[in-house]
């Protein structure tokens, strides 16, 4: 049989220190925010209208923050996580430079840990991955962990490395150089709120109210958006063999859900600064309808960019249970079975 094709990464295959370069390049234009607003629909006006986002200083309307992330990741996903049983977090999610249409975007990565399971049939592999611009500024670096299969149950655990990650993106760390500076010029009644950064406090939490049911067409049309080949998502014969019997959805795609929803109670939130840290609690399939909640867990002046405010939020989205009741833990400090996602992040919002 040639030889020819690649069947991925398996666990035996990763090393510390292992450099990745990923293909391949895209080019990203306003075909992709098109497709991806008919996904999710997103509202927030800084993304959504040219004239808008020129008024507080951007060059065009930036593309959304989470088709890069999405992008890079997919790009990782030949390499990384082909081979993949789960994705199981993030940390030291930092978004750089904007992108804009027609920048042109490539993925690099670094193993930085891994992690044999105790059956001995899968480990977990640690990963720094970064996506870098045509100009080769950095658009977003991040670190993630995900459970990968063995090919030969019988090969050798490799020395275990688990690598030291923040659980919090400092103030420090964020790109304030990449965040528009004519806020004076931000219009609230055209972005859909009046509420500012001061008007966010610690413990606040928000109901989305909006609900959103997964169809099998859109969450396979989401996860190729991002050339993400990943099997799990894709093939329906394979994956009636695997313990859910059916295929998952990419958790990418909860995580563009929750965001669309949060668009109901944080309107002006328009910039995702970071991501401190992230779980795919549960998967989610085809015909979950998600929900999702917010608590603001802190409030940052940021010293050098006087007319924008980061507040740290946990957004949790949840499957088939309304927000209502910010379900997250049950009185045994679980997680509530409805839990699909809970999301550590820090958003820029106008003064």
């Amino acid at each position: 049989m040639s030889a020819k094709t690649s069947s991925g990464n398996f666990f035996e295959d990763f090393s510390v220190g292992m450099k990745l370069v990923h293909a391949t390049p895209r080019t990203l234009t306003v075909g992709d925010v098109a497709v991806y607003n008919s996904l999710y629909g997103p509202r927030f006006a800084v993304q959504s209208s040219e004239p808008f986002a020129q008024a507080i200083g951007y060059r065009q309307a930036p593309i959304d923050d989470l088709i890069v992330f999405h992008l890079v990741l997919g790009k990782t996903v030949p390499d990384v996580s082909l081979n993949a049983v789960a994705n199981l977090g993030y940390a030291e999610c930092v978004f750089g430079v904007p992108v804009y249409p027609g920048d042109t975007i490539r993925a690099e990565s670094e193993v930085i840990g891994l992690k044999e399971n105790s059956n001995k049939r899968t480990g977990v592999v640690y990963v720094r991955s970064r996506g870098l611009n045509q100009r080769d500024e950095v658009v977003l670096s991040y670190a993630r962990w995900v459970m990968v299969h063995k090919r030969d149950l019988d090969a050798p655990a490799p020395p275990t490395v688990v690598p030291e990650l923040a659980s919090v993106v400092g103030v420090d760390d964020f790109v304030i150089g990449a965040l528009p500076d004519r806020l004076a010029d931000y219009d609230y009644q055209l972005s859909g709120s009046e509420h500012r950064f001061g008007d966010y406090a610690i413990g606040e939490k928000i109901d989305h109210v909006d609900a959103m049911t997964i169809e099998d067409a859109e969450h396979q049309s989401a996860t190729r958006l991002y050339q993400n080949t990943a099997k799990v998502h894709f093939n329906a014969f394979e994956q009636k063999e695997s313990r859910f019997g059916q295929r998952l959805v990419y958790g990418g795609v909860i995580i563009s859900i929750a965001r669309s929803h949060s668009f109901n109670g944080l309107g002006n939130a328009f910039k995702l600064l970071a991501i401190n840290g992230g779980r795919h609690v549960a998967p989610s399939f085809s015909g979950d309808t998600i929900y999702a909640w917010s608590e603001v867990l802190d409030v940052q002046v940021l010293g050098t960019h006087q007319r924008i405010g980061a507040v740290r939020l946990r957004t949790i989205a949840l499957k088939d249970c309304k927000a209502s009741e910010f379900a997250r833990f049950n009185e045994s400090g679980q997680y509530y079975p409805s839990v699909v996602l809970d999301l550590d992040y820090w958003v820029g919002i106008p003064k």
